[in-house]
């Protein structure tokens, strides 16, 4: 009996050696030394991928893994024959993906086996101000993709997949965030995200793109067309974060508190990770556990404590009256924009759009019933809308 078990633990199924021999370290190369990925057969036990070199090994799961794939036999049998079926069984929920979204599809990239110059790949770019991680897809006109609050690029995996078939499009963490530098001392505000994503344009060597924010994303995109108006085509903005109409009682206060205290703060994983379940409903299901899950691996560490710190505060702060306010120079913007709405968001109220309309008159507006991030709750009816309004 022993023997048995013993063969069950070290036999890995063949699809997921097949996978590991397929690993190509030029589509996806972890950070550091070594990374161990748990490949979980549902009902059939479990093996991990260790990552050394740009080479992946299958051997009995042991310890910690910094990811974790679950999928049933047949899902993996799947991936392994289809180099597009792992997106779209992580997709529709049939494979999860728990603890370094980053890390594990970058792992479904990096076996994918195909040397399509459209395939899904990852990048860490640098920049004039940063080193910044970036995930990108497909051929065609660029379309930049800049997440939430908290967010990473991984928000916008639907929106990669999406609209890969008719762009190229880029999805980048901002700087503080996911897996690009924090670097301390940093704005984080608008301007300073707007200047950074140009600084991605410049090193991807792309003169201008179609620009699609979600949340503090949207309001970061709205920047970069306020401010750089000749490196835009169009914006596409999913609940965007805009400045607050009215009075905001904590501004004395938030103007005192410093974001730095993030650096100092005790902060035990157990402790945020209660607060956010408190939070946010569903947040150990599907796609909504996978943004908890790369919003903590940011939070707790110091300096991604800082930069949300820093980026939540600028939110709150926006100014939006006066010569530099935010409503004034909205009305100066010259790209074509469509505003996606979430009928049921607590966020950023739907409210806004009538401020919206009386700003930017031209603006197209589409109300749909889900809350602040579009991309994921209403995939297919955000995407046709994204993809009518981004083909000329």
């Amino acid at each position: 009996m022993g023997d048995v078990a013993g063969t069950i633990l070290t036999s890995a199924p063949r699809v997921l050696q097949t996978l590991a021999d397929r690993y190509d370290g030029a589509v996806f190369e972890p950070s550091g030394a070594r990374s161990r990925v748990r490949l979980a057969v549902a009902g059939d036990g479990s093996w991990d991928a260790l990552i050394t070199d740009g080479v992946a090994q299958v051997v009995p799961a042991a310890g910690a893994a910094d990811a974790t794939l679950t999928a049933d036999a047949l899902t993996w049998r799947a991936i392994a024959k289809d180099v597009r079926a792992g997106m779209r069984a992580y997709l529709s929920g049939r494979l999860e993906i728990r603890r370094n979204l980053h890390l594990g599809v970058g792992f479904l990239a990096a076996t994918s086996g195909s040397t399509d110059p459209a395939r899904l790949r990852f990048r860490t770019i640098a920049t004039r101000r940063a080193r910044l991680s970036t995930l990108e897809a497909g051929t065609g006109p660029p379309v930049l993709a800049v997440h939430g609050l908290g967010g990473t690029k991984g928000s916008f995996l639907p929106t990669v997949a999406a609209l890969a078939g008719d762009f190229r499009v880029i999805a980048a963490d901002l700087p503080g965030f996911g897996d690009s530098d924090k670097p301390l001392g940093a704005a984080y505000d608008a301007r300073y995200f707007a200047d950074v994503m140009i600084d991605l344009l410049d090193a991807l060597e792309v003169e201008r793109a179609h620009v699609i924010g979600n949340s503090l994303g949207g309001r970061v995109a709205l920047e970069v067309g306020m401010r750089h108006p000749g490196r835009v085509d169009r914006l596409a903005l999913l609940a965007p974060s805009m400045a607050w109409k009215r009075q905001r009682t904590l501004v004395p206060v938030l103007r005192l508190v410093r974001p730095e205290l993030g650096l100092i703060q005790v902060t035990p994983r157990m402790v945020v990770e209660a607060i956010v379940h408190r939070l946010i409903p569903g947040a150990d299901e599907g796609w909504t556990a996978a943004g908890v899950d790369e919003f903590l691996r940011a939070y707790l560490t110091p300096a991604g404590r800082a930069a949300f710190y820093a980026a939540a505060r600028h939110i709150y702060l926006d100014p939006p009256d006066g010569t530099n306010g935010f409503w004034p120079r909205l009305q100066e913007l010259q790209a074509d924009v469509l505003f996606i709405w979430g009928r049921r968001d607590r966020l950023v109220p739907i409210a806004f759009a009538r401020h919206v309309a009386e700003a930017l008159p031209a603006a197209r507006h589409l109300e749909l019933d889900c809350g602040h991030v579009p991309q994921v709750e209403r995939p297919r009816d955000t995407h046709a809308a994204i993809r009518a309004f981004l083909r000329p």
